[in-house]
């Protein structure tokens, strides 16, 4: 049997759901168990005091990246049919200044922000009513703004395409990226006294 079991067939459209319900809660209660409901913990690494955001997500990103390469190398994951989303360079440039401007002044990103909200935290409950009306508020201007929302499309555009190397390779310098930033992050903290957040 070859992943993605939703691509395949072997997996149905209840199937599918149900996945997403069970990744969905392990991926929350990940996130609360790392301790990343709290605002003052997601805030501390803009101060640079607790960069354990950093490490969790991006251990996160590398594990899922490793296994996913590791995977379609064994014949177990098809990479073709694991869905990439298009680029569109200027909107995508501007929601993700906005998502950064969104995460430093609330402290949570929509991910934490609704563990936070499911732990009765009501600084999360705020930020996901929050995000929640800006949803609705974006699907109505999107006719008045829908020129600069679909501008710049790059299409499918990846590392291994856009600097012309293997996957191998890419997957190798990530991993290098994410160990040195480890150990920067690692002195950042020693040198700033680092104070963990509970």
């Amino acid at each position: 049997m070859t992943a993605p079991l939703t691509e395949t067939g072997a997996l149905g459209a209840a199937g599918a759901l149900a996945a997403a319900l069970l990744v969905g809660i392990a991926f929350g209660w990940c996130l609360e168990r790392a301790g990343l409901g709290n605002a003052r913990k997601l805030v501390a690494q803009f101060y640079l005091t607790d960069l354990a955001v950093f490490k969790v997500m991006f251990s996160a990103i590398v594990t899922a990246m490793l296994g996913a390469f590791w995977l379609s190398r064994l014949g177990v994951l098809d990479l073709s049919l694991v869905h990439v989303p298009e680029t569109w360079l200027l909107p995508q440039l501007a929601g993700g200044a906005q998502f950064g401007v969104g995460m430093a002044t609330a402290g949570l990103c929509p991910g934490t922000a609704c563990v936070s909200a499911a732990t009765g935290r009501g600084d999360g409950l705020a930020v996901v009513a929050g995000f929640l009306a800006g949803v609705l508020l974006a699907g109505a201007a999107l006719p008045r703004i829908a020129g600069f929302f679909t501008s710049t499309a790059r299409g499918v555009d990846t590392l291994p395409a856009r600097l012309g190397v293997s996957q191998g390779a890419v997957v190798l310098l990530i991993v290098a990226l994410a160990l040195a930033g480890f150990a920067v992050a690692g002195r950042i903290e020693r040198a700033r006294g680092a104070r963990r957040v509970a």
